[in-house]
């Protein structure tokens, strides 16, 4: 089932009457949402959530038929990055306009798929809008970023990770899937997303196995070491069937590796100053609440340009990508 645009605007309407203070968007301070999402670490699951989402053969096959990953990957990952903070932190007209956008460049995006993926037959057709798929996505992003937090942050107690996930339901709102789609509750909600990696609605389908074999492809040489770490620290995250599925590597020496790194950034976490931990999205978002004149981090912003030009693939990484499509 797909959402329409005006099924979107239904959706639109009802988040919309629900932000008390438009100035801080969906959620805004005190929200557990913020709490979470703040914390630059828990990107780390980004390469989790990344793989999960491309287990779902509609997710798979819409990015290989329609997206310039292997081209443009950092412009691919500018723009997400963009699109989900602007949601989260932004205010409540930049949070639903860039809703808007997303869902028209959704409406383009339609295909088939090209093998027997799970319990899709070949020449099955897909949509990106369609609601089953929206929210697996969603719920990607809800389960890494509670996991990572967990892992590297501070354990959330029951009560927030229902507030957490309750809180989502507004970014759910933006995306036009309906109220009848989404679990009760967080036990639900656990329930669902267990019982969706035990079925075959979840299996790597080929686009997802070599767009996974992209995503941990050094964009340069001297990066080698921390992707190769980057790799082991995202198979430790993920389900052993789907490690298995894309032939990922899981050796003793790979999860002790794991475990040990995984303290060291527990300990390095506690010691980071605020200041430098939290994502320039968030400090800018309470800049604004808080009426100040100049929203912009420039800090924060300084040290994600750092970052990204860090991360950016070398040409002969991007010609290697553009033979094997």
């Amino acid at each position: 089932m797909g959402v329409s645009s005006a099924e979107l605007e239904e959706r639109i309407a009802s988040v919309v009457a629900r932000v008390r203070d438009p100035r801080a968007g969906l959620y805004g301070p005190g929200s557990v949402s913020w709490r979470v999402n703040r914390e630059a670490i828990v990107m780390l699951g980004g390469g989790r959530a990344a793989l999960l989402q491309l287990a779902h053969p509609y997710v798979a096959y819409g990015v290989d038929q329609h997206s310039a990953t292997r081209h443009d990957p950092i412009g691919r990952f500018r723009r997400t990055f963009e699109n989900v903070f602007a949601m989260v932190f932004g205010d409540l007209d930049h949070a639903v306009a860039c809703a808007r956008r997303v869902h028209a460049v959704h409406t383009k995006i339609r295909g088939a798929i090209h093998e027997h993926a799970g319990h899709f037959a070949r020449g099955h057709r897909y949509q990106a809008n369609d609601v089953d798929a929206l929210f697996w996505v969603q719920a990607t992003l809800i389960d890494s970023a509670v996991q990572v937090y967990e892992l590297l942050v501070s354990p959330l107690t029951l009560a927030e990770k229902e507030r957490y996930y309750d809180e989502s339901r507004l970014f759910s709102g933006l995306f036009g899937i309906p109220d009848s789609a989404i679990p009760a509750d967080w036990p639900a909600f656990r329930r669902y997303f267990d019982a969706m990696l035990a079925s075959d609605a979840i299996t790597m389908s080929e686009p997802a196995k070599q767009m996974a074999h992209f995503l941990f492809q050094p964009p340069r040489p001297i990066a080698g070491p921390a992707v190769g770490w980057y790799r082991i620290f995202t198979a430790s995250l993920l389900p052993p069937r789907l490690r298995a599925e894309l032939g990922m590597r899981w050796t003793a020496r790979d999860e002790a590796i794991a475990k040990r790194t995984t303290a060291l950034l527990r300990a390095i976490q506690k010691r980071t100053p605020e200041r430098l931990r939290l994502f320039p999205d968030y400090v800018e978002a309470m800049r604004r609440v808080n009426g100040e004149d100049e929203p912009r981090d420039r800090v924060g912003r300084f040290i994600e340009k750092i970052a990204l030009k860090a991360i950016e693939p070398s040409p002969s990484v991007l010609e290697r990508s553009t033979r094997s499509a």
